[in-house]
């Protein structure tokens, strides 16, 4: 073992430096569910500036420093508060902000969500099948998306009370609004658990079909 650890001692070098990159600098993050429809798609692989917002410890959620801050809009990977998998959602409220939501439609700092330009589209559903879905441009504190619902889901979280978002915590919502498990299951997220933004797709496969690569996904940047 000792021999063949001089001999790939530049091999093994690279090997940790890789990964202390991936844990302190930029990483990627496969798309394993819809909870971002229509804006990732299963199949997707996107960027993460994980400098966007803090300098960490590699491989801790230790925070040595702040680089930026997080804004509404922004898609981030975090940690959940409730077990630690690794998730992407969609910041919606920042520290300080008030926000509500009744029967699907927001509410920030006292100004409902505005939508616009209705689309239909079909979402397949596990054990389900394929239900009729909304997409819908939503204007809501100062930035923009294009997000999803499912009038026929009968137990999506359509309601909450108003709340003010303390200090130091963020509440994430999924851009498929009726199929995602975010801040409303899961609770507000700390800034520590945050591990960066994402920032475009990388590569993308169609992996719930013919596994074809999405040639038109590649590269594309990610926004409101």
């Amino acid at each position: 073992m000792k021999n063949w650890m001089r001999a790939n001692k530049g091999f093994i070098m690279f090997l940790m430096l890789f990964g202390l990159f991936r844990t302190a600098v930029a990483d990627w993050n496969p798309i394993p569910s819809g909870s971002m429809h229509p804006n990732l798609l299963e199949g997707d692989v996107v960027f993460v500036n994980r400098l966007a917002y803090d300098l960490k410890v590699p491989l801790t959620d230790v925070v040595v420093t702040h680089l930026g801050e997080p804004q509404r809009g922004d898609i981030v990977t975090f940690s959940s508060p409730k077990d630690k998998t690794r998730l992407i959602k969609r910041v919606i409220a920042l520290p300080g902000d008030t926000i509500s939501m009744r029967d699907d439609q927001l509410t920030i700092n006292g100004k409902p969500a505005s939508y616009s330009m209705p689309a239909d589209a079909l979402e397949a559903i596990a054990n389900v099948g394929q239900l009729q879905a909304v997409q819908l441009t939503e204007s809501a504190g100062g930035s923009e998306r294009r997000i999803q619902l499912l009038p026929q889901v009968a137990s999506a979280k359509r309601d909450f009370p108003a709340m003010q978002v303390p200090a130091g915590q963020y509440l994430m919502l999924g851009d498929n609004r009726n199929n995602s498990v975010d801040s409303r299951y899961i609770g507000l997220v700390p800034r520590e658990l945050l591990i960066g933004r994402a920032e475009r797709v990388l590569v993308s496969a169609d992996i719930q079909g013919n596994w074809l690569p999405r040639t038109e996904r590649f590269g594309m940047a990610l926004g409101d």
